[in-house]
């Protein structure tokens, strides 16, 4: 889970990073199972993700989602060189803002009670 970066309250907007794999020193990131994500392996859910649902709700609720994806981009170390980013400066993961048009959902985003975004998958474990 990573932590809400910026709200943008006129429009209900909320971004920040949806998953981190490598820090910006190149730290390789653990999730909370223990489970390490490959940068491409996370490049290729975001993009499914993107093209089938952008739909958010609250702890992983399909179901009844609340919001929707509005901005996303996987940032890779190839896209940062390429955008003239120096190496070192940003993480290597899924970036995105997220409008929640209900007033009550986007005040728990707003005052920390629902501060942070989280990715939801299957994956096969591989020892590493």
């Amino acid at each position: 889970m990573v932590e809400v970066s910026k709200v943008d309250e006129a429009q209900q907007n909320v971004f920040g990073w949806a998953s981190i794999v490598t820090k910006a020193d190149g730290t390789v990131v653990e999730d909370h199972q223990g489970d390490v994500i490959d940068p491409a392996d996370l490049e290729h859910a975001a993009y499914q993700f993107m093209a089938e649902s952008r739909a958010s709700g609250q702890d992983h609720d399909g179901e009844t989602p609340d919001g929707e994806v509005i901005e996303s981009m996987v940032m890779t170390t190839e896209k940062a060189a390429a955008m003239g980013i120096p190496a070192g400066t940003v993480p290597v993961g899924w970036w995105l803002g997220v409008h929640i048009p209900d007033a009550g959902a986007f005040a728990k985003a707003r005052n920390g009670e629902r501060a942070f975004f989280s990715i939801e998958g299957t994956a096969i474990r591989e020892p590493v």
